[in-house]
């Protein structure tokens, strides 16, 4: 029993009191070990015993958990007579969720994000702070940078379609969504300090007048989650008016992974190295603090 401990410590114990099942909850540490890389592409899991003795639970309580990686999270391959190994990645479209999620496991967070409105960071981070409030996730710090266009400035995008219309309009919306997607981020993350659930929150706000083309994720330092905004013609609400514009389409970008640890480590680590550099040329160059909240 000892051996399994030693070797696959960072797997963690199961909580009787979850209201998550065993499989459910050995599943999502594999999970989060092959997020985070301590399972690297294409290397294979504890053997079903091993997982067995780990956890002390029933053959069955593991191989439902391995199914839940292979048919639904799509994170491992298993074929008859192998072992379970973790799926070979490459630089396709991912999703963020799960990484973010992941992220909250460690001691310490830390997540860059430039792009728009705020409102996609907003989106994938309510699951965790949740999960703080509940303890089922215990980081000790947290720390944002959040990087947007300052649509209180003049700026190329959003457009209204038709040129006789009032830009101004249209990017003071987007200026108050803004401001609410940062200000409840914001006020999260102090909650959760002034609680007392985290030793540390920080949250810093610069603005920019860089017009909105692309979104950036870097999570500590060491994953970058990277992808353009389509430009898309649709009509928004302004002022209880319909107003067609030209819009930089958060929900519908793309986003393409990058790491500097496990497979193509190397292609990563010079993409995450280059989307840091860029990150913190405009941060500390044209963009401006913002007090938010």
């Amino acid at each position: 029993m000892a051996e399994y401990t030693d070797e696959y410590d960072f797997l963690g114990k199961l909580d009787p009191d979850s209201s998550d099942s065993f499989s459910t909850q050995i599943a999502n540490r594999l999970k989060a070990a092959i997020l985070t890389g301590k399972f690297a592409p294409g290397e294979t899991l504890p053997s079903n015993q091993k997982l067995q003795n780990r956890f002390g639970v029933a053959r069955e309580t593991v191989k439902s958990a391995i199914a839940i990686l292979t048919d639904k999270e799509k994170l491992v391959v298993s074929q008859q007579g192998r072992l379970p190994r973790v799926r070979v990645k490459t630089h396709r479209t991912v999703e963020l969720r799960p990484h973010v999620e992941a992220l909250f496991q460690d001691d310490h967070v830390s997540i860059d994000f430039a792009g728009f409105s705020g409102e996609t960071l907003k989106g994938v981070m309510l699951e965790p702070l949740d999960r703080i409030r509940l303890g089922e996730l215990t980081p000790q710090d947290v720390k944002l940078r959040i990087m947007v266009s300052d649509m209180r400035m003049p700026m190329s995008l959003p457009v209204p379609v038709d040129p006789a219309e009032d830009p101004v309009r249209v990017t003071e919306r987007m200026a108050r969504i803004t401001d609410r997607a940062l200000e409840s981020i914001v006020n999260d993350v102090h909650e959760l300090e002034e609680l007392g659930l985290i030793k540390s929150g920080s949250v810093e706000v610069r603005m920019h007048g860089i017009a909105p083309v692309f979104k950036l994720f870097i999570l500590n330092d060491s994953e970058v989650f990277f992808g353009f905004y389509p430009i898309v013609q649709h009509s928004v609400p302004v002022n209880g008016d319909r107003v067609e514009v030209f819009d930089p389409m958060g929900k519908d970008a793309s986003l393409f992974h990058f790491s500097s640890t496990g497979e193509d480590a190397e292609q990563g680590e010079m993409f995450v190295e280059s989307a840091r550099t860029w990150f913190d040329s405009v941060w500390n160059t044209v963009a401006s603090p913002r007090e938010v909240g």
